[in-house]
Protein backbone atom coordinates (compact mmCIF):
# COMPACT_ATOMS: atom_id res chain seq x y z
CA UNK A 1 0.00 0.00 0.00
CA UNK A 2 1.36 3.47 -0.87
CA UNK A 3 2.79 5.39 2.06
CA UNK A 4 0.49 8.32 1.23
CA UNK A 5 -2.55 6.22 2.12
CA UNK A 6 -0.94 5.23 5.42
CA UNK A 7 -0.78 8.94 6.25
CA UNK A 8 -4.36 9.53 5.13
CA UNK A 9 -6.13 11.95 7.46
CA UNK A 10 -9.54 10.32 7.91
CA UNK A 11 -10.39 11.42 11.42
CA UNK A 12 -13.81 13.07 11.72
CA UNK A 13 -15.09 11.84 8.35
CA UNK A 14 -16.09 8.59 6.66
CA UNK A 15 -14.34 7.26 3.59
CA UNK A 16 -15.70 4.19 1.76
CA UNK A 17 -12.19 3.00 0.88
CA UNK A 18 -9.83 3.90 3.71
CA UNK A 19 -10.47 3.76 7.44
CA UNK A 20 -9.36 6.51 9.82
CA UNK A 21 -6.15 4.62 10.63
CA UNK A 22 -5.18 4.36 6.95
CA UNK A 23 -6.12 0.70 6.37
CA UNK A 24 -8.36 -0.51 3.52
CA UNK A 25 -11.92 -1.31 4.48
CA UNK A 26 -12.86 -4.97 4.03
CA UNK A 27 -15.07 -4.45 0.98
CA UNK A 28 -12.50 -2.18 -0.66
CA UNK A 29 -9.36 -4.23 -0.01
CA UNK A 30 -9.22 -5.79 -3.49
CA UNK A 31 -9.76 -2.43 -5.15
CA UNK A 32 -7.09 -0.78 -3.02
CA UNK A 33 -4.59 -3.53 -3.84
CA UNK A 34 -5.49 -3.20 -7.50
CA UNK A 35 -4.81 0.55 -7.65
CA UNK A 36 -1.69 0.14 -5.52
CA UNK A 37 -0.16 -1.62 -8.51
CA UNK A 38 -0.33 1.55 -10.62
CA UNK A 39 2.29 4.26 -10.75
CA UNK A 40 1.18 7.90 -10.64
CA UNK A 41 1.84 8.18 -14.36
CA UNK A 42 -0.32 5.13 -15.09
CA UNK A 43 -3.18 6.50 -12.98
CA UNK A 44 -2.99 9.82 -14.80
CA UNK A 45 -3.03 8.01 -18.14
CA UNK A 46 -6.15 6.07 -17.17
CA UNK A 47 -7.76 9.31 -15.99
CA UNK A 48 -7.02 11.00 -19.33
CA UNK A 49 -8.41 7.98 -21.18
CA UNK A 50 -11.61 8.19 -19.09
CA UNK A 51 -12.10 11.88 -19.91
CA UNK A 52 -11.54 11.18 -23.61
CA UNK A 53 -14.05 8.30 -23.50
CA UNK A 54 -16.65 10.52 -21.85
CA UNK A 55 -16.17 13.12 -24.56
CA UNK A 56 -16.43 10.55 -27.35
CA UNK A 57 -19.57 9.02 -25.82
CA UNK A 58 -21.16 12.46 -25.60
CA UNK A 59 -21.89 12.21 -21.87
CA UNK A 60 -22.66 15.82 -20.97
CA UNK A 61 -24.82 18.15 -18.94
CA UNK A 62 -25.63 21.86 -18.90
CA UNK A 63 -25.63 24.46 -16.13
CA UNK A 64 -28.22 27.18 -16.65
CA UNK A 65 -27.15 29.34 -13.71
CA UNK A 66 -23.86 30.38 -15.31
CA UNK A 67 -25.71 32.05 -18.17
CA UNK A 68 -23.76 30.18 -20.85
CA UNK A 69 -25.84 27.01 -21.30
CA UNK A 70 -22.83 25.14 -22.66
CA UNK A 71 -22.70 21.36 -22.65
CA UNK A 72 -20.02 20.19 -20.25
CA UNK A 73 -18.43 16.72 -20.00
CA UNK A 74 -19.58 14.69 -17.02
CA UNK A 75 -17.04 14.75 -14.12
CA UNK A 76 -15.66 11.31 -13.40
CA UNK A 77 -13.32 9.75 -10.84
CA UNK A 78 -11.54 6.54 -11.81
CA UNK A 79 -11.40 5.52 -8.13
CA UNK A 80 -14.84 3.95 -7.49
CA UNK A 81 -16.94 4.39 -4.39
CA UNK A 82 -17.46 0.95 -2.87
CA UNK A 83 -20.49 0.10 -0.74
CA UNK A 84 -20.90 -3.47 0.59
CA UNK A 85 -24.03 -5.29 -0.55
CA UNK A 86 -25.07 -5.82 3.07
CA UNK A 87 -25.14 -2.05 3.63
CA UNK A 88 -26.81 -1.28 0.32
CA UNK A 89 -29.54 -3.83 1.01
CA UNK A 90 -30.54 -1.86 4.09
CA UNK A 91 -30.51 1.42 2.18
CA UNK A 92 -32.62 -0.10 -0.60
CA UNK A 93 -35.23 -1.36 1.84
CA UNK A 94 -35.31 2.02 3.56
CA UNK A 95 -35.84 3.88 0.30
CA UNK A 96 -38.61 1.51 -0.81
CA UNK A 97 -40.33 2.00 2.54
CA UNK A 98 -40.00 5.76 2.19
CA UNK A 99 -41.45 5.81 -1.33
CA UNK A 100 -44.41 3.65 -0.32
CA UNK A 101 -45.28 6.10 2.44
CA UNK A 102 -44.86 9.09 0.12
CA UNK A 103 -47.22 7.55 -2.44
CA UNK A 104 -49.81 6.91 0.28
CA UNK A 105 -49.40 10.52 1.34
CA UNK A 106 -49.85 11.95 -2.17
CA UNK A 107 -52.93 9.82 -2.83
CA UNK A 108 -54.37 10.82 0.54
CA UNK A 109 -53.76 14.54 -0.04
CA UNK A 110 -55.61 14.54 -3.36
CA UNK A 111 -58.49 12.50 -1.97
CA UNK A 112 -59.56 11.89 1.67
CA UNK A 113 -56.88 14.04 3.37
CA UNK A 114 -56.97 11.96 6.53
CA UNK A 115 -53.38 12.93 7.30
CA UNK A 116 -54.54 16.51 7.64
CA UNK A 117 -57.63 15.63 9.64
CA UNK A 118 -55.48 13.64 12.07
CA UNK A 119 -53.13 16.62 12.40
CA UNK A 120 -50.06 14.62 11.39
CA UNK A 121 -48.96 17.54 9.25
CA UNK A 122 -50.35 21.12 9.21
CA UNK A 123 -52.85 21.63 6.39
CA UNK A 124 -51.40 24.99 5.37
CA UNK A 125 -47.99 23.41 4.81
CA UNK A 126 -49.51 21.18 2.14
CA UNK A 127 -52.40 23.10 0.62
CA UNK A 128 -50.58 26.43 0.36
CA UNK A 129 -47.51 24.88 -1.27
CA UNK A 130 -46.86 25.74 -4.92
CA UNK A 131 -46.32 22.02 -5.47
CA UNK A 132 -49.91 21.19 -4.51
CA UNK A 133 -52.00 21.02 -7.70
CA UNK A 134 -55.79 21.35 -7.21
CA UNK A 135 -56.18 20.09 -10.79
CA UNK A 136 -55.28 16.62 -9.52
CA UNK A 137 -57.80 16.47 -6.66
CA UNK A 138 -60.31 13.63 -6.61
CA UNK A 139 -58.25 11.27 -8.75
CA UNK A 140 -55.98 8.28 -8.21
CA UNK A 141 -53.61 6.95 -10.90
CA UNK A 142 -53.14 3.27 -11.62
CA UNK A 143 -52.17 1.30 -8.49
CA UNK A 144 -52.40 4.54 -6.51
CA UNK A 145 -48.78 5.16 -7.49
CA UNK A 146 -48.16 8.86 -8.13
CA UNK A 147 -44.38 8.76 -7.91
CA UNK A 148 -43.15 5.81 -9.99
CA UNK A 149 -39.56 7.02 -10.10
CA UNK A 150 -37.86 8.61 -7.11
CA UNK A 151 -34.42 10.17 -6.93
CA UNK A 152 -33.47 10.38 -3.26
CA UNK A 153 -30.23 12.13 -2.37
CA UNK A 154 -28.29 10.14 0.21
CA UNK A 155 -25.43 11.24 2.43
CA UNK A 156 -23.29 9.59 5.10
CA UNK A 157 -22.19 11.06 8.40
CA UNK A 158 -18.75 10.77 9.96
CA UNK A 159 -19.68 7.34 11.35
CA UNK A 160 -20.77 5.98 7.97
CA UNK A 161 -24.51 6.06 8.70
CA UNK A 162 -26.77 6.71 5.71
CA UNK A 163 -29.36 9.50 5.72
CA UNK A 164 -31.79 10.90 3.16
CA UNK A 165 -31.00 14.50 2.30
CA UNK A 166 -34.04 15.08 0.07
CA UNK A 167 -36.62 13.32 -2.09
CA UNK A 168 -36.99 14.21 -5.78
CA UNK A 169 -40.41 13.13 -7.04
CA UNK A 170 -41.32 15.55 -9.82
CA UNK A 171 -38.77 14.95 -12.57
CA UNK A 172 -35.94 12.87 -11.01
CA UNK A 173 -32.79 13.10 -13.08
CA UNK A 174 -29.29 11.64 -13.13
CA UNK A 175 -29.62 7.86 -13.40
CA UNK A 176 -28.08 7.75 -16.88
CA UNK A 177 -24.82 9.14 -15.52
CA UNK A 178 -24.64 6.32 -12.99
CA UNK A 179 -25.03 3.77 -15.79
CA UNK A 180 -22.48 5.48 -18.01
CA UNK A 181 -20.03 5.82 -15.12
CA UNK A 182 -20.04 2.04 -14.81
CA UNK A 183 -19.59 1.64 -18.57
CA UNK A 184 -16.62 4.02 -18.61
CA UNK A 185 -15.04 2.17 -15.68
CA UNK A 186 -15.40 -1.15 -17.51
CA UNK A 187 -13.65 0.33 -20.53
CA UNK A 188 -10.81 2.06 -18.72
CA UNK A 189 -10.02 -0.42 -15.94
CA UNK A 190 -11.71 -3.73 -16.93
CA UNK A 191 -9.30 -5.72 -14.75
CA UNK A 192 -10.94 -4.21 -11.67
CA UNK A 193 -14.05 -6.32 -12.34
CA UNK A 194 -12.22 -9.63 -12.37
CA UNK A 195 -13.10 -11.97 -9.49
CA UNK A 196 -15.47 -9.37 -8.06
CA UNK A 197 -19.17 -9.76 -7.31
CA UNK A 198 -20.55 -6.36 -8.33
CA UNK A 199 -24.26 -5.62 -8.60
CA UNK A 200 -25.25 -4.64 -12.16
CA UNK A 201 -26.75 -1.27 -13.09
CA UNK A 202 -27.06 -1.62 -16.86
CA UNK A 203 -30.46 -3.32 -16.54
CA UNK A 204 -32.07 -0.08 -15.36
CA UNK A 205 -33.66 0.86 -18.73
CA UNK A 206 -35.23 -2.61 -18.98
CA UNK A 207 -36.63 -2.38 -15.46
CA UNK A 208 -37.89 1.13 -16.14
CA UNK A 209 -39.64 -0.09 -19.28
CA UNK A 210 -41.25 -3.00 -17.41
CA UNK A 211 -42.61 -0.58 -14.83
CA UNK A 212 -43.94 1.82 -17.47
CA UNK A 213 -45.79 -0.80 -19.52
CA UNK A 214 -47.39 -2.06 -16.28
CA UNK A 215 -49.08 1.36 -16.07
CA UNK A 216 -50.72 1.04 -19.48
CA UNK A 217 -54.49 1.65 -19.46
CA UNK A 218 -54.84 -0.83 -22.31
CA UNK A 219 -54.28 -4.56 -21.86
CA UNK A 220 -52.29 -5.11 -25.02
CA UNK A 221 -49.10 -7.03 -25.72
CA UNK A 222 -46.90 -4.03 -26.48
CA UNK A 223 -48.21 -0.72 -25.11
CA UNK A 224 -46.90 2.45 -26.72
CA UNK A 225 -44.42 4.21 -24.41
CA UNK A 226 -42.87 7.61 -25.11
CA UNK A 227 -40.37 9.82 -23.31
CA UNK A 228 -41.59 13.43 -23.26
CA UNK A 229 -38.69 15.90 -23.30
CA UNK A 230 -38.63 19.72 -23.32
CA UNK A 231 -36.08 19.48 -26.14
CA UNK A 232 -32.40 19.54 -26.93
CA UNK A 233 -31.67 22.62 -24.83
CA UNK A 234 -32.72 20.96 -21.57
CA UNK A 235 -29.80 20.28 -19.21
CA UNK A 236 -30.75 16.59 -18.95
CA UNK A 237 -31.46 15.99 -22.64
CA UNK A 238 -28.62 13.47 -22.83
CA UNK A 239 -30.45 11.38 -20.25
CA UNK A 240 -33.80 11.68 -22.03
CA UNK A 241 -32.29 10.36 -25.25
CA UNK A 242 -30.25 7.72 -23.41
CA UNK A 243 -33.25 6.23 -21.60
CA UNK A 244 -35.53 6.39 -24.65
CA UNK A 245 -32.96 4.49 -26.69
CA UNK A 246 -32.36 1.99 -23.89
CA UNK A 247 -36.08 1.23 -23.62
CA UNK A 248 -36.76 1.24 -27.34
CA UNK A 249 -39.27 4.05 -26.77
CA UNK A 250 -39.95 7.11 -28.88
CA UNK A 251 -38.39 10.39 -27.71
CA UNK A 252 -40.98 13.09 -28.32
CA UNK A 253 -41.60 16.77 -27.66
CA UNK A 254 -44.96 18.34 -26.87
CA UNK A 255 -45.56 19.27 -30.50
CA UNK A 256 -45.33 15.59 -31.46
CA UNK A 257 -48.40 14.70 -29.36
CA UNK A 258 -52.05 15.76 -29.33
CA UNK A 259 -55.24 14.86 -27.48
CA UNK A 260 -58.10 13.86 -29.75
CA UNK A 261 -61.86 14.06 -29.22
CA UNK A 262 -61.88 10.57 -27.72
CA UNK A 263 -59.65 11.92 -24.88
CA UNK A 264 -56.77 9.69 -26.00
CA UNK A 265 -53.24 10.92 -26.62
CA UNK A 266 -51.81 10.38 -30.08
CA UNK A 267 -48.34 10.71 -31.54
CA UNK A 268 -47.83 12.19 -34.97
CA UNK A 269 -45.94 9.75 -37.20
CA UNK A 270 -45.24 9.45 -40.93
CA UNK A 271 -47.84 6.66 -41.00
CA UNK A 272 -50.49 8.78 -39.30
CA UNK A 273 -51.56 9.20 -35.66
CA UNK A 274 -50.52 6.44 -33.25
CA UNK A 275 -52.10 6.13 -29.82
CA UNK A 276 -49.82 6.59 -26.79
CA UNK A 277 -50.46 4.54 -23.66
CA UNK A 278 -47.75 5.67 -21.27
CA UNK A 279 -45.79 8.91 -21.08
CA UNK A 280 -42.53 9.07 -19.15
CA UNK A 281 -42.49 12.81 -18.76
CA UNK A 282 -39.38 14.88 -18.19
CA UNK A 283 -41.26 18.18 -18.13
CA UNK A 284 -42.22 20.07 -14.97
CA UNK A 285 -45.89 20.17 -14.02
CA UNK A 286 -46.28 23.85 -14.86
CA UNK A 287 -45.29 23.32 -18.49
CA UNK A 288 -46.92 19.93 -19.07
CA UNK A 289 -50.36 21.09 -20.18
CA UNK A 290 -51.25 24.71 -21.04
CA UNK A 291 -54.92 23.84 -20.62
CA UNK A 292 -54.45 22.77 -16.98
CA UNK A 293 -51.43 24.77 -15.82
CA UNK A 294 -49.49 27.61 -17.45
CA UNK A 295 -51.41 28.74 -20.51
CA UNK A 296 -48.27 30.22 -22.06
CA UNK A 297 -46.40 26.92 -22.17
CA UNK A 298 -45.31 25.74 -25.60
CA UNK A 299 -43.56 22.64 -24.25
CA UNK A 300 -46.57 20.65 -23.17
CA UNK A 301 -49.64 19.02 -24.70
CA UNK A 302 -53.04 20.78 -24.43
CA UNK A 303 -55.56 18.45 -22.77
CA UNK A 304 -52.94 16.04 -21.41
CA UNK A 305 -54.17 16.23 -17.82
CA UNK A 306 -57.74 15.79 -19.01
CA UNK A 307 -56.74 12.61 -20.88
CA UNK A 308 -54.85 11.37 -17.81
CA UNK A 309 -57.84 11.94 -15.52
CA UNK A 310 -60.06 10.14 -18.03
CA UNK A 311 -57.85 7.06 -17.71
CA UNK A 312 -56.84 7.12 -21.36
CA UNK A 313 -53.13 7.61 -20.73
CA UNK A 314 -50.74 7.03 -17.85
CA UNK A 315 -48.06 9.53 -16.89
CA UNK A 316 -44.96 8.83 -14.82
CA UNK A 317 -44.46 10.58 -12.57
CA UNK A 318 -48.05 11.70 -12.25
CA UNK A 319 -48.91 15.40 -12.27
CA UNK A 320 -49.11 16.63 -8.69
CA UNK A 321 -46.55 14.17 -7.30
CA UNK A 322 -44.40 17.15 -6.38
CA UNK A 323 -46.60 17.84 -3.37
CA UNK A 324 -44.37 15.32 -1.54
CA UNK A 325 -41.23 16.89 -3.01
CA UNK A 326 -41.47 19.98 -0.83
CA UNK A 327 -38.55 20.73 1.49
CA UNK A 328 -40.98 21.32 4.35
CA UNK A 329 -42.74 18.00 3.73
CA UNK A 330 -39.33 16.33 3.93
CA UNK A 331 -39.19 17.05 7.65
CA UNK A 332 -42.43 15.10 8.19
CA UNK A 333 -41.54 11.97 6.17
CA UNK A 334 -40.49 9.84 9.18
CA UNK A 335 -43.86 10.61 10.77
CA UNK A 336 -45.62 9.77 7.50
CA UNK A 337 -43.93 6.35 7.49
CA UNK A 338 -45.18 5.67 11.00
CA UNK A 339 -48.65 6.98 10.13
CA UNK A 340 -49.29 5.13 6.87
CA UNK A 341 -47.19 2.00 7.28
CA UNK A 342 -47.17 1.58 11.06
CA UNK A 343 -43.43 0.97 10.79
CA UNK A 344 -40.27 2.52 12.12
CA UNK A 345 -38.26 4.37 9.43
CA UNK A 346 -35.43 2.19 8.16
CA UNK A 347 -33.46 5.19 6.94
CA UNK A 348 -33.82 8.55 8.64
CA UNK A 349 -33.64 12.18 7.54
CA UNK A 350 -30.38 14.03 8.03
CA UNK A 351 -30.18 14.92 11.76
CA UNK A 352 -30.55 18.63 12.39
CA UNK A 353 -27.21 18.91 14.14
CA UNK A 354 -25.37 17.68 11.02
CA UNK A 355 -26.67 20.70 9.10
CA UNK A 356 -25.44 23.27 11.65
CA UNK A 357 -22.30 25.32 11.83
CA UNK A 358 -19.37 23.60 13.50
CA UNK A 359 -19.68 25.61 16.72
CA UNK A 360 -23.41 24.84 17.00
CA UNK A 361 -22.83 21.18 16.14
CA UNK A 362 -20.34 20.75 18.97
CA UNK A 363 -22.80 22.32 21.41
CA UNK A 364 -25.65 20.01 20.34
CA UNK A 365 -23.46 16.89 20.35
CA UNK A 366 -22.30 17.65 23.91
CA UNK A 367 -25.88 18.09 25.08
CA UNK A 368 -27.04 14.95 23.30
CA UNK A 369 -24.27 12.94 24.99
CA UNK A 370 -25.40 14.28 28.39
CA UNK A 371 -28.93 13.01 27.82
Amino acid sequence: MPTAWKNYQGEGLFDELISANGNPRVAAKRAINFFAGFTNQELKARDRAAKLTIKEMGISFSIYSDGQNIDRPWPYDIIPRIIPASQWSGVSKGLLQRLRALNFFIDDIYNKQTVLADDIIPAEVVLESTNYKPQCAGFSPRFGAWANICGSDIVRDHRGNFYVLEDNLRVPSGVSYMIENREVTKRIIPDLFENQSILPVDDYPAKLYEMLIALSPRKIRRPSVVVLTPGIYNSAYFEHAFLAQGMGAQLVEGSDLFVAEDECVYMRTVDGPKRVDVIYRRIDDEFMDPEAFRDDSILGVPGLVRSWRSGMVSIANSPGAGVADDKVIYAFVPNLIRYYLKEKPLIENVPTYLCMREVDREFVLKNISKT
